[in-house]
């Protein structure tokens, strides 16, 4: 905050503007995005209300996830349908279609 003002001065200022301010206790935060994920573990977590709106202000380790599109969902899945069963990419695609994408279903009923 401001530099040698006492904490206990500057929560008394902070409290007279209408401000609070809380600690979060949380293990990890998820912020979902339409293309991507962020993750932030071990995060330290600041609730700050003022005049009469809600903020958050949040550091830690930061990570990103991109989205998979079904598209590219769907190719991983036929690959690994050809590799576990030995089959052509058509029978795979044709198979996981007749089970409404699951995976498993496919590669018991072609290793049959």
């Amino acid at each position: 905050m401001l530099p040698g003002l006492n904490p206990k001065k500057m929560s008394a200022i902070m409290k007279q503007m209408g401000m609070s301010q809380e600690e979060i206790d949380a293990k990890r935060v998820i912020i979902e995005g339409q293309n991507k994920k962020i993750i932030i573990e071990n995060p330290l977590v600041t609730k700050i209300k003022m005049q009469g709106q809600t903020n958050f202000q949040i550091s830690g380790e930061i990570s990103e996830e991109e989205y998979k599109t079904e598209q590219e969902t769907l190719k991983e899945d036929i690959q690994i349908i050809m590799e576990k069963t030995e089959c052509s990419k058509e029978e795979a695609k044709t198979e996981l279609e007749k089970n409404n994408g699951n995976l498993t279903e496919t590669i018991l009923n072609l290793t049959k």
